[in-house]
């Protein structure tokens, strides 16, 4: 078990939260036990089936001649077809999530290395290929975009502090600026993707 006894912890109101929320902590994560996996499969199961009930046409017709849908239907080919369609989608979403988690936690300090060890252990360089835009190398005077949850923020830093402060977009089309109040990039970065978040929709969508 990994020793968190060194890992600062806080408040929200302490004027180190920042400094000690963009440091990264090592190891950043202890490896899953078989029985957190299979936790994890029987969530994945529940909301994949969630959505195979609402697109499966048998499951419609059930509904329509206002029957339920017996559970040992879901065995049924055309069911399983519509579980499947299902996974693909939740496939999709793991990769959208990887996607904001890569970028949010690349461009906070973590590395290619540290990104393809966190994602089942491929190498550096392809890490790299999967999220070329994660991992920015930047200059004091360079603006950083970022996407996350749907909406967008860029980081600037501002000379005349010396400090950075962001504009955000968020997915509901909420607006926001920052003052130039804060101490590094990562801080900054911590603040809009806290705004995002937020402000985000269900499902990751996007307000028109």
């Amino acid at each position: 078990m990994t020793d968190v006894s060194a890992v600062p912890t806080p408040d929200r109101n302490d004027e180190n939260f920042w400094t000690a929320a963009s440091a990264l902590v090592e190891p950043a994560w202890s490896e899953p036990a078989q029985s957190d996996t299979f936790t994890m499969d029987e969530s994945v199961h529940d909301a994949v089936r969630a959505l195979a009930e609402r697109i499966s046409t048998r499951a419609l017709a059930y509904r329509a001649a206002g029957k339920p849908l017996d559970p040992v239907l879901m065995a049924s080919p055309d069911v399983q077809l519509a579980l499947l369609r299902a996974l693909y989608e939740a496939k999709l979403s793991v990769e959208r999530l990887a996607e904001s988690a890569a970028t949010v936690a690349g461009r906070s300090g973590a590395n290619y290395a540290q990104l393809g060890a966190a994602w089942g252990g491929i190498k550096r360089q392809s890490a790299r290929l999967k999220w070329p835009h994660a991992v920015v190398r930047r200059t004091a005077s360079e603006s950083i975009p970022l996407h996350y949850a749907g909406g967008t923020a860029v980081v600037h830093h501002d000379a005349e502090t010396d400090a950075w402060w962001y504009a955000a977009t968020a997915a509901d089309h909420q607006e926001t600026e920052s003052e130039p109040v804060h101490r590094t990039y990562a801080e900054a970065i911590a603040g809009a993707t806290e705004y995002l978040l937020a402000h985000s929709l269900p499902g990751g969508q996007t307000a028109v």
